[in-house]
């Protein structure tokens, strides 16, 4: 786990590597939110669209990553493991302070009725690995509720632990400022400290809502390998994947 919690054991099993990395981030459900710009969201009154699996595996076998490398897509099945595997594994975890807890419930908590999909890529060179989520809910209501206290709980979890069968790990949250096509957004990067001061991996995760569809993209890799540099191709492929939706 420790390279990962639950966004991103969410995403190893749905693509063999974090559906929100180094410890957290994550907006809605998706995966990943983590601290965060948020862009002020537009009311909108229209009625929420209808997307099934197959709908939303079709956006990400149509996505590519930075380097121009197709995303494989992840199977709803597959994330459905995942999603079970990061709750068995959290129902034992210490997250102090305790609210910062949200960062990461809400990386596997799914609301009745949603769909979903996830691709990833690796850069085998770069070590890094970038994880991209696709959910749509039917209630707006629930996104939003999940959503502003993701953000609320970033305030005050800059720097919180995590610990797991007797092994502590830091992590780190840094918000940052990158521009989403989106009603709202959270983009954030996150460090990975060890009880002995080694900071192992990071991830840089960024996502955005439009109507009852959210996108969050993470890519996660060693320290060096991954910087807040990464955060625009991060915030293009959600873009790209929201404006496909």
């Amino acid at each position: 786990m420790h390279r990962r919690i639950a966004p991103a054991t969410l995403a190893i099993a749905a693509a063999a590597i974090s559906l929100t990395g180094c410890g957290g981030s994550g907006q809605t459900n998706t995966t990943p939110p983590p601290a965060a710009a948020t862009s002020p969201a537009p009311a909108t009154s229209q009625a929420a669209k209808t997307y099934t699996n197959e709908d939303l595996t079709s956006i990400v076998a149509g996505l590519k990553d930075a380097q121009g490398q197709a995303l494989t897509v992840v199977p709803a099945a597959q994330i459905d493991q995942g999603l079970i595997a990061a709750r068995e594994m959290l129902k034992t975890a210490v997250i102090t302070p305790e609210a910062c807890g949200v960062l990461i419930d809400n990386n596997t908590q799914v609301p009745e009725g949603s769909t979903y999909a996830a691709g990833a890529s690796l850069a085998a060179e770069a070590e890094t690995a970038t994880v991209l989520t696709v959910f749509a809910v039917q209630d707006l209501s629930v996104m939003t509720a999940q959503f502003e206290k993701s953000a609320a709980a970033l305030n005050d979890c800059s720097t919180y632990t995590v610990e797991l069968k007797g092994e502590k790990v830091t992590n780190e949250l840094k918000p940052l400022d990158v521009p989403v096509q989106a009603d709202k957004s959270l983009a954030a990067l996150t460090v990975q400290t060890t009880p002995t001061g080694q900071k192992q991996v990071c991830n840089i995760t960024v996502s955005g809502t439009k109507g009852n569809l959210a996108v969050t993209v993470m890519k996660s890799g060693a320290v060096g390998a991954v910087s807040a540099d990464d955060a625009p191709e991060l915030a293009q492929l959600v873009n790209t994947a929201l404006a496909a939706g």
